[in-house]
């Protein structure tokens, strides 16, 4: 009758953690008595290890210590973690023969490693009301597991244990229902209308030509402050030549289907456009440069998986969260390394999917008081970036700025206001950015400053060899100057980035004829 006693203990320990305390049964052995269970908490003990096992030695005792650490520490790495802690509970009829308390006294740690900590416990017929006490204070549950009750109707073990793997059955289904709430549907959607409008770019000048992006909806600031509203939402179904729009759609299929599966169709639709929304926004703020592509509202679906770790961070991070998080990190490293990027758009996206999904949770969750918030919070932050966006920057004249000024009076034909404006940020400024140099050079030309446009364009196409157009221009400035070897030059130069431009080749073909003419 003991050892049915004990058998009761175990299974009655693991029931009292699993139904009323919500940790996760990670592992059963075939035979039933070893079980690895998981905490639901942030704090305290993240794994639990029990065994049913009548202990003669301790040496054994030791050894199968060791091992159990062992197999927590590869926990510990394979999630990630800085450090774990775990629970080991022997439950035995009787303690060891031998000396054994001195081994279980400390939390184990093995060498020099104390990121992984163990307590253990062995829980025997001699201790049980002090056994079950401290294994409560590890844990950190209050009411503690032991009551007088749990040492009565150890007749029940069946029962018991049925009723406890009938609550992890039905809690592993409900978790398989949170990855399959819905269906795709927008995903393939947006898949359709972004590989529709490649070719429609290509077939109408071509999705690398800056004017066709235009044209057809990129993000362009200066039209965006001229009331153009809806190129906030227009770039993100655009994309900039056949690479771009690969990995994008890759990354739309794998990472859309996943979101829009967790949260419902209608939820994702609103997500996508938000973070999309959102990622324009940041690059209208932070980048005069014109930008097209779903990076934004990709990344928004990024924002949408983090959220769902907040709300179940044990299901995220034994699921995805690894995953995620690296290559969140990995894309915003190579958007800080190659300039051409749009970082500020990604983090944008990002910061919106999450915005969006914490506004609207995850289906069958309420939650009033963190949705509102998020709203609040989310509307602040929107207006707070479109005022930045459309009433300071406008009347800053850092480079960026100017140079989108510059642009916008070329465009008007106002050649001597785009020159001051760009002037005026080159002698106020550090750090000038290889287009002003280029845009300043084009006003020089304009109003016969040669020499000015010359030395602009040296340092262009000294930063930048392979900005051929720069070529092109200082080619022609070299030829007003009547320097026609450095004109060959740089229009060789041009060629050697576009070799098919016929009005390079053109150009070339005068220089030469002009310099056997003065032979």
């Amino acid at each position: 009758m003991m050892v049915f006693r004990q058998d009761y203990l175990y299974w009655k320990t693991i029931q009292h953690l699993v139904v009323n305390h919500q940790f996760r049964m990670v592992q059963l052995s075939q035979n039933e008595n070893e079980v690895w269970l998981e905490s639901s908490k942030r704090s305290g003990p993240a794994l639990v290890r029990i065994l049913r096992y009548d202990l003669d030695w301790g040496n054994w005792l030791q050894r199968d210590m060791e091992q159990t650490w062992a197999r927590v520490e590869e926990v510990r790495k394979k999630q990630y973690k800085r450090k774990i802690e775990a629970i080991n509970l022997y439950v035995s009829t009787y303690p060891p023969v031998d000396e054994w308390e001195e081994r279980v006294e400390k939390p184990l740690t093995v060498g020099n490693q104390e990121k992984t900590s163990m307590n253990t416990i062995v829980l025997h017929s001699e201790n049980i009301s002090q056994g079950l006490e401290e294994f409560s204070k590890h844990l950190r549950i209050d009411p503690p597991l032991y009551d007088e009750g749990i040492l009565f109707d150890y007749t029940r073990v069946d029962a018991i244990k049925f009723n406890t793997l009938t609550v992890v059955n039905e809690r592993a289904k409900q978790e398989k229902k949170i990855f399959t709430y819905g269906k795709p549907y927008f995903t393939y959607f947006f898949i359709f209308v972004q590989l529709t409008m490649y070719f429609f770019l290509e077939m109408n000048g071509g999705s690398t030509n800056p004017q066709t992006l235009i044209k057809f909806g990129a993000k362009d600031n200066l039209k965006i402050l001229h009331g153009e509203w809806w190129r906030f939402i227009t770039p993100v179904v655009l994309h900039i030549g056949f690479f771009h729009l690969v990995m994008n759609t890759l990354a739309l299929y794998f990472l859309g289907t996943a979101v829009e599966r967790i949260y419902g169709r209608s939820r994702f639709l609103v997500i996508y456009l938000f973070a999309g929304f959102a990622g324009t926004v940041a690059s209208f703020v932070f980048s005069p440069a014109i930008s097209a592509g779903a990076s934004g509202a990709i990344f928004g679906c990024f924002g949408a998986l983090l959220f769902f770790g907040v709300a179940h961070p044990s299901l995220f991070f034994r699921t995805m969260g690894v995953n995620v998080i690296a290559v969140i990190g990995l894309n915003l490293v190579i958007g800080f390394i190659f300039p051409v990027v749009d970082n500020a758009g990604h983090i944008g996206g990002l910061i919106g999917g999450f915005l969006a999904s914490s506004i609207l949770h995850l289906p069958n969750q309420r939650k009033v008081g963190q949705r509102v918030i998020a709203l609040i919070v989310t509307i602040a932050l929107t207006l707070m970036m479109l005022y930045i966006g459309f009433m300071i920057q406008p009347t800053t004249n850092t480079p960026l700025h100017a140079i989108n000024m510059a642009k916008t009076y070329i465009e008007d034909e106002k050649i001597e206001e785009a020159y001051e404006r760009l002037l005026h940020s080159e002698t106020h400024h550090d750090n000038i950015p290889i287009e002003l140099y280029f845009y300043l050079s084009y006003t020089e030309v304009k109003l016969g400053k040669m020499e000015d446009a010359r030395k602009h364009l040296e340092i262009v196409t000294n930063e930048r060899p392979e900005f051929h157009e720069a070529h092109y221009n200082l080619s022609l400035v070299y030829i007003h100057l009547k320097d026609l070897e450095k004109a060959k030059t740089s229009i060789e130069n041009a060629l050697a980035h576009a070799p098919d431009n016929d009005d390079y080749q053109t150009l070339l073909h005068e220089i030469n004829r002009s310099l056997e003419g003065s032979e």
